[in-house]
């Protein structure tokens, strides 16, 4: 079953509701930046819900970024969306190890540490939209459920995770989102959330097998639900030569001539994919003579 998720309303439009399934993703995450079991599960919530926030851009251009920066040894974690289905994503400290937590899991909130949540609208504005918020647990689901309570004023059940095998790859990952809307009523608000509070882990429930689909009729068929959309995920990364080659003039001409005096090939990689770039010193000189022409 390839990645994809489903959007939903229920209660007659007062809930609206997103699950996904991205392990595929997170595993193609995990091969390119070589992450520690912790940090996958850290870089695949993130990426997860990125997905599911990102499919609700108005245009194909836009962006949704999650950033999260703690004073955990990951330090920085970052997820870009569009609502096409295509995230890329990165851990600032992919090799960090940590021992599993009180409860026997991955020690995610560990890692990450204390901080900031900042989630970032580019929808083609002069500047982008910026929201912030402090780390609550720094579990990352909590944490988007409190930005969207405190900084966008709608109540939400968010669960996410990520489950790696002994060998490091990627079993399961996925997750939910449900939201209440306008005029919801606190009758329909407080059956959700018990519901929610009682449901197992949401990568446990995904391991055995189940879909997207069956895990909104667990959580929504009390309300009444009707599926909107379905939509493919996968991770993509748009760097190319051409970024890479702005990227490099922009560090200015006496260091790109210390480079050329060294002697020795650049190379550069992609933060979001791990993609590699090497410019040999011809082609350095080439891009500072060009640059320095009027």
């Amino acid at each position: 079953m390839g990645d994809y998720m489903i959007r939903a309303t229920a209660a007659d439009g007062q809930i609206l509701a997103f699950a996904a399934v991205t392990s595929e993703m997170v595993e193609e995450a995990r091969r390119r930046h070589h992450t520690s079991p912790v940090a996958s599960a850290a870089l695949g919530r993130t990426m997860t819900a990125a997905a599911m926030m990102g499919w609700q851009l108005k245009t194909n251009t836009d962006t949704l970024t999650i950033q999260v920066d703690g004073d955990g040894p990951l330090e920085r974690i970052v997820a870009v969306a569009n609502n096409q289905g295509e995230i890329k994503g990165y851990v600032h400290h992919p090799e960090v190890e940590l021992p599993l937590n009180a409860k026997g899991k991955l020690d995610v909130g560990g890692a990450v540490g204390l901080g900031v949540m900042s989630i970032i609208h580019d929808i083609g504005m002069k500047e982008p939209y910026i929201g912030r918020t402090h780390l609550v647990s720094s579990e990352i689901a909590e944490d988007l459920a409190y930005y969207y309570t405190a900084s966008e004023q709608i109540p939400s059940a968010v669960s996410l995770g990520v489950l790696v095998r002994k060998d490091q790859s990627i079993w399961t990952s996925g997750g939910f989102i449900l939201q209440m809307m306008p005029g919801a009523s606190d009758e329909t608000a407080e059956a959700l959330q018990e519901i929610v509070t009682d449901f197992m882990p949401v990568t446990e429930y995904l391991a055995m097998g189940h879909t997207p689909e069956e895990l909104l009729d667990v959580l929504l068929s009390d309300f009444g639900y009707h599926i909107l959309e379905k939509q493919e995920i996968r991770f993509h990364c748009d760097c190319d030569r051409d970024r890479v080659t702005r990227a490099l003039l922009s560090v200015g001409r006496e260091e790109l001539e210390s480079m050329i005096e060294e002697g020795e090939p650049i190379e550069m990689s992609c933060h979001y994919c791990g993609e590699k770039y090497i410019f040999q010193i011809d082609e350095i000189k080439k891009l500072l003579e060009e640059a320095q022409q009027p």
